[in-house]
């Protein structure tokens, strides 16, 4: 469901305006006293400004990570970009070779940017490991039969292209951690319970147990997206890795 914001956000609208209609139906069943008000209004406020801060740490986990996959794009443009540069040091044969290779190996990342689809996207890693494969056997012949510090620049380089392929994967694995998110929503389960049985009036009880589930559900769909990197209106896209597409086919 994580993976699916727009659904996220209605499951948890949906639990979380039931559980403000489980507190005003307790409410009803045992009416809050005037003499328990301000204790209870205590438990109410630490239990919201709690959730508060539960969903900003959130909000900020998921920026970092969608930063990262950010940074990790960028830094494999550049590394694809160099790589494609430095094999104008080996042989012309090897140069054509290793610069074909490199043209497909960017399409494939650009690919693995933009497709939702995981089908799709467990060919594009098959042929991503086995193109590694290829460019790495091709630098590693060249390397061994002309060991040159000139040549080691280049075989540097694809060490460099396909760690950053490495890092962007486990980027795309971090996410927010599953017992966060239920933390979260306990928390802010509890919070809309209180809520409805703090309600002091039929019309609070109509408006605001329906707003707050529904801010909360808003907040939870935006850290959500963020944290989803194929699902959603904000993911990560490859300017970088087009650019460099753009510029090499204008070569």
């Amino acid at each position: 469901m994580l993976n699916h914001p727009a659904l996220s956000f209605l499951v948890s609208l949906l639990a979380l305006w039931l559980s403000a209609q489980i507190g005003a139906f307790l409410r009803r069943m045992r009416p809050l006293r005037e003499d328990e008000r301000d204790d209870y209004g205590v438990v109410e406020t630490a239990t919201l400004t709690l959730l508060g801060l539960i969903i900003g740490f959130s909000f900020s986990m998921a920026i970092s990570r969608y930063d990262l996959r950010k940074n990790y794009e960028e830094a494999e443009a550049n590394a694809i970009g160099t790589e494609y540069v430095r094999t104008g040091l080996m042989p012309a044969g090897d140069a054509t070779v290793l610069r074909a290779q490199l043209r497909k190996y960017l399409d494939l990342r650009i690919l693995f940017y933009r497709t939702p689809n995981e089908g799709e996207l467990r060919q594009v890693n098959a042929d991503t490991a086995r193109l590694q494969a290829e460019m790495w056997s091709a630098v590693q012949i060249a390397a061994t039969a002309q060991p040159t510090p000139v040549v080691a620049l280049t075989v540097a380089g694809m060490n460099d292209v396909l760690n950053s392929q490495g890092y962007t994967q486990a980027a795309w694995w971090n996410r927010i951690p599953r017992s966060a998110w239920g933390l979260m929503g306990a928390i802010a389960i509890c919070s809309n319970v209180l809520v409805g049985y703090g309600a002091r009036s039929a019309k609070v009880r109509s408006g605001l147990l329906f707003v707050l589930p529904l801010v909360i559900s808003i907040s939870l769909l935006l850290i959500a997206d963020i944290d989803s990197p194929r699902r959603g209106l904000i993911r990560v896209s490859p300017q970088n890795l087009v650019s460099l597409s753009r510029s090499l086919d204008a070569h």
